[in-house]
């Protein structure tokens, strides 16, 4: 099963299970956050560069505490890459910013 929502680029997104499964292997805080992190895609703080093209989605989830989820979009088509929380919003203030 996968999810599909929509960039602020309009760009539909994916989401699927196997992306889930190894997210949340990874980032165990994260289990039962999947409807946050595809929210946080279609309904950012802001976006901001990626390193290798990949966006990165930020959304304040609690107080000084930060949801990101990376995707990437090519063409008409994109997916999300991982998720993660972090406190740490200045080394993300760096990155350049995209939107809004």
């Amino acid at each position: 099963m996968q999810d599909l929502i929509s960039s602020v680029n309009r760009t539909p997104i994916r989401l699927t299970d196997e992306r889930w499964a190894h997210i949340t292997e990874e980032h165990c805080e994260l289990a039962g956050f999947r409807l946050e992190v595809l929210e946080t895609v279609a309904k950012p703080d802001r976006v901001l560069a990626g390193g290798e093209g990949e966006l990165l989605a930020v959304r304040e989830l609690f107080p000084g505490r930060h949801l990101v989820a990376v995707y990437r979009e090519v063409a008409d088509d994109g997916f999300i890459i991982t998720a993660f929380i972090t406190s740490k919003i200045k080394a993300l203030q760096r990155r350049k910013q995209l939107w809004p």
